[in-house]
């Protein structure tokens, strides 16, 4: 596997950011970049960036890249945002960097995790097979953390029957949403699907880009763990294996909001129904209604009001005349 770079999107989370590239450190597999995006621009971000280069650097020698190149021989990339751009325009920025830079894979992660040591070597041995995977993740209670790995996009939804257990005999399943929380893909989905979408701030832009891969190459969820997770969050446990966490109410204005943008790429492949789509979005507020009930009964009135407010937003963005999807990256000049 060549080239992996690992890109990671940070925002007021020094001590999480810290932990995540110690265990970057512990990796049997180096990484030929680390580009860490940072949405707060922080002083104290960039020295925990510039001690982890240093470390990085020291324990895998400079990349063999030629010195005058873009961005150097150093193992590491600090790439610092004038504004909040959200996980999106964060992981959007960060894939741009790394594939300027030349990498030939990107493995996106939040600052709130830590890779397992062979994780990147395990990914590597999946890249033999397909250009995008998704592997397994550990809650952080080091429990097994449950992920919905198939989208309806008639329903703009995740599939709530996706099946969490592994048949004897089943190396893979094939899914049709990432999460950049632990996603790996290739130079060529980049270059086929373009970046990801900045403009979702937050939420189920990653959704849509595991879409979008599906779309030229077979996605795979692996059940193999590559990482964990590791800040606590209030939930509900519903069943024996699934929970319902909790948000914010900026969360739940995105979680309406950027259905308006999965419309408008659905509509691109012939995938998007008017029926389907409202009932989707029934089934949205019926979630979040329980949510905020079971978790953050606080947030009842307020919460709401974001719900309203994003269904309205996602309306415009529906019927928006100038709305463009995300280029290819040979259509936007980018080598």
């Amino acid at each position: 596997m060549r080239r992996a770079a690992i890109v990671i999107v940070t925002f007021k989370r020094q001590a999480l950011l810290g932990g995540l590239l110690d265990s970057v450190l512990e990796l049997t597999a180096a990484p030929w970049r680390v580009v860490v995006v940072d949405n707060e621009n922080s002083d104290e971000t960039a020295c925990i960036v510039a001690d982890f280069e240093a470390r990085a650097n020291a324990r895998w020698g400079l990349t063999t890249d030629d010195p005058d190149s873009l961005g150097g021989t150093s193992r590491a990339l600090y790439v610092p945002m004038e504004s909040n751009t959200g996980g999106s325009g964060g992981f959007s920025e960060g894939v741009r960097r790394a594939y300027e830079l030349g990498a030939e894979w990107f493995w996106v992660m939040d600052d709130d995790v830590a890779v397992e040591p062979d994780g990147l070597e395990t990914l590597g041995r999946w890249s033999e097979e397909t250009e995008a995977v998704m592997g397994l993740r550990r809650d952080f209670d080091d429990g097994h953390f449950f992920w919905q790995y198939r989208f309806w996009p008639r329903l703009a939804i995740y599939n709530p029957l996706s099946r969490d257990g592994w048949r004897q005999g089943e190396r893979f399943k094939l899914c049709n949403a990432l999460c950049f929380e632990g996603g790996f893909f290739s130079r060529g989905v980049v270059e086929k699907i373009g970046l990801p979408d900045a403009r979702f701030f937050i939420y189920l832009d990653d959704a849509l880009y595991g879409y979008l891969a599906s779309k030229v190459t077979d996605v795979y969820y692996v059940p193999d763990y590559v990482l964990s997770r590791r800040r606590e969050v209030a939930n509900q446990g519903i069943g024996s294996v699934r929970q319902l966490n909790s948000t914010s109410d900026m969360a739940r204005y995105y979680i309406t909001r950027n259905r308006g943008y999965l419309a408008r790429y659905f509509k691109l492949y012939g995938e998007y129904n008017a029926v389907g789509f409202a009932f989707g979005t029934l089934l949205t507020f019926a979630k979040e209604l329980i949510r905020i009930l079971l978790i953050d009964r606080s947030h009842l009135v307020s919460g709401m009001r974001r719900l309203v407010a994003g269904q309205r937003e996602a309306r415009r963005i529906l019927h928006d005349p100038s709305w463009e999807p995300m280029p290819p990256l040979a259509e936007r000049g980018v080598q």
